[in-house]
């Protein structure tokens, strides 16, 4: 008989269960503000020295893994066709996923819902949009100087940059590729690390906002996951099924094949997990080997739709939470940030997170907000783990047959 070895998940939610009710009863037994206060702030220490250590991963994980990125694609030149149509394909979807999150939270507003308070409120709508110092801004003056303030536009620039040149050494960049390479798993181990504190601070955090707030606020909470889980099903059933109908593919029969695939990303908040099974079922599908083999692994660094949908809805209803307004030209500018900053990261665990917490610092928006965030990623994680199988399955099928492959002719498993 095994033993019982609870997931970080499970702790997580531990940690949420625990802080709820160490804030309730905080506030029923001592609820003058003036107690309050001090107890709150303590609690919150938790979850800040969480985020300093988060933002400590920020530059080094971002240029790692963004560099590895650019150096696999570099290798395209040597596929051709098929891989100029995976990317073609793969930024398409990237905008289109990045633009349902921006949709879906700018009309519901989920974020509203927690009511944070307005602190940081005059510090984003007080500076108005300058096209001039942005574009200045983009180009630093020195990439230890933008790394150090955790800037991303800069950093992503300096890589590009740094990655094509390093690309055009051919031999010589190899050994820089592999250094970077080495540099980013080892960031992949820190954040790991890292990770493991995540149930202490969202008990700090959670028990700071109940017993400041009330439990009013876990209708927050609510809001957020239908409106989250809402989004991913408009993707699903909308967006993707309307991509099979114009490239002609039968969405429910490629939906019967990646089912069991599905739900066990669902279970287990990894669509990783599910890939070897994803193989079979597109295989039976009717998409060739050579397509499948080469679309779907690149598609776990560059295509998974529903983590990059989370990344603007995450970091917009976090803005909304402290009544922050950012401005058409902010939430443009913060999509085209993310399209950059999700490629090669997407598929990491958690990186996620990372990029979060970069665009919240871009945009000057509190950082405390990813800590309560988390306390409902691991529910959030297993809608988007689902949805990243489905869509890098379409991707699959839509390459297939644009190399003139039918498909769609194989049948499911029953």
């Amino acid at each position: 008989m095994k033993s019982f070895k609870p997931t970080l998940t499970t702790w997580i939610i531990l940690g949420l269960l625990l802080g709820l009710a160490t804030g309730a009863w905080y506030r029923a037994n001592w609820p003058d503000p003036e107690n309050i206060r001090p107890f709150a702030d303590n609690m919150h220490l938790l979850s800040d020295i969480f985020l300093r250590l988060i933002k400590m991963i920020i530059a080094p994980l971002v240029f790692s893994l963004l560099l590895t990125g650019i150096a696999k694609a570099g290798d395209f030149k040597t596929v051709g066709r098929i891989g100029l149509k995976t990317m073609i394909y793969f930024t398409g979807a990237t905008l289109v996923a990045l633009l349902m999150g921006l949709i879906i939270v700018n009309i519901f507003e989920p974020g509203k819902a927690l009511q944070l308070g307005a602190a940081a409120q005059t510090t984003v709508q007080a500076k108005s949009f300058d096209a001039k110092e942005f574009v200045t801004h983009i180009f630093p003056e020195s990439v230890i100087d933008v790394m150090a303030r955790n800037q991303i536009l800069p950093i992503i620039v300096f890589v590009l940059f740094f990655g094509v040149a390093t690309a055009s050494l051919h031999e010589k960049g190899k050994i820089v590729v592999e250094f970077f390479d080495s540099v980013a798993h080892i960031m992949l181990k820190v954040t790991a690390y890292v990770m493991k504190l995540a149930p202490v601070a969202v008990f700090g955090a959670t028990a700071s906002v109940i017993a400041s707030k009330g439990l009013g606020v876990i209708g927050g909470y609510l809001q957020i996951i239908l409106c989250f889980f809402g989004g991913l099903l408009v993707f699903l059933f909308g967006v993707l099924l309307l991509v099979c109908i114009v490239t002609r593919i039968p969405f429910f029969r490629l939906l019967a094949h990646v089912r069991e695939p599905m739900l066990l990303a669902f279970s287990t908040a990894s669509s990783e997990a599910a890939m070897p099974k994803t193989i079979l079922g597109l295989e039976r599908f009717g998409c060739p080997d050579r397509i499948v083999s080469f679309v779907l692994p690149l598609g776990y660094s560059f295509n998974l739709d529903g983590s990059i949908m989370y990344m603007t809805f995450a970091t917009m209803s976090i803005a909304q939470a402290y009544g922050i307004e950012l401005s058409t030209s902010q939430q443009v500018t913060m999509m085209l940030m993310l399209m950059i900053t999700s490629k090669g990261m997407a598929g990491v665990p958690r990186a996620s997170l990372v990029v979060i917490a970069g665009m919240l610092h871009a945009f000057n928006i509190p950082q405390e907000g990813l800590t309560l965030l988390l306390a409902i990623d691991w529910l959030l994680d297993m809608g988007r783990s689902a949805t990243n199988v489905m869509g890098n399955a379409v991707a699959t099928a839509v390459v297939s047959k644009w190399e003139g492959y039918s498909v769609g002719h194989g049948h499911a498993e029953e």
